[in-house]
């Protein structure tokens, strides 16, 4: 009797499996949720939700930090003419605020230097249009490689006059209605200006 008991007891709970197996199977899962509505992705079922609602694993983030390099940035930042308004190392225009990395906080967030440029925009752009003739566009990859110039100390002491385009030279030669804007103001007479 005690094994009948038994055999009774492990049927229902096989029966109770395999009806909760059916239903499952039946039901939409919450991968394919979204298509059992007509919603339709990319050809790939929407990932299953994660434990916490609203959170995300780095995978689902569709974003890749691009990589950073000073020495690139410092060739771009003559070469896109960042420095006809902004100067590095004592090199370059003095429109806009100078960019040595010793005045800048040890550690900064790239985002954050690309939201500060944005609060600027306009006027930065109306300088852009005075000196360059035009706004300067930048790519993602270009405005890190720059970012990473702007707060790279090392590579700064590296950054000379001489690095600047003719292009770019002449051009910051403009002037500000009558009066000349750089002409002196390069590289404060070809010396660098290294602190301390």
């Amino acid at each position: 009797m005690h094994s009948s008991f038994q055999r009774s007891k492990i049927k229902a709970s096989l029966a109770s499996v395999i009806a909760g197996a059916i239903i499952a199977f039946a039901l939409p899962s919450p991968a394919h949720e979204g298509e059992a509505h007509g919603e339709r992705g990319h050809g790939k079922a929407k990932a299953a939700p994660t434990k916490k609602q609203g959170t995300h694993k780095s995978a689902d983030v569709r974003l890749v930090m691009p990589k950073m390099d000073s020495a690139k940035g410092m060739r771009l930042f003559a070469s896109k003419g960042c420095v006809a308004c902004h100067s590095v190392n004592g090199v370059g225009g003095h429109d806009a605020a100078a960019l040595d990395a010793h005045t800048m906080r040890t550690v900064m967030n790239p985002f954050e230097f690309s939201a500060k440029m944005w609060r600027g925009a306009p006027a930065m752009i109306a300088a852009q249009e005075e000196a360059m003739e035009g706004q300067i566009y930048f790519t993602g990859q270009e405005l890190a490689h720059i970012i990473a110039f702007v707060h790279d100390d090392a590579q700064q002491h590296k950054f000379t006059e001489a690095m600047i385009p003719a292009n770019i030279r002449k051009k910051m030669h403009h002037t500000h209605g009558p009066k000349p804007g750089h002409q002196k103001e390069i590289g404060h007479g070809g010396k660098g200006m290294m602190h301390k």
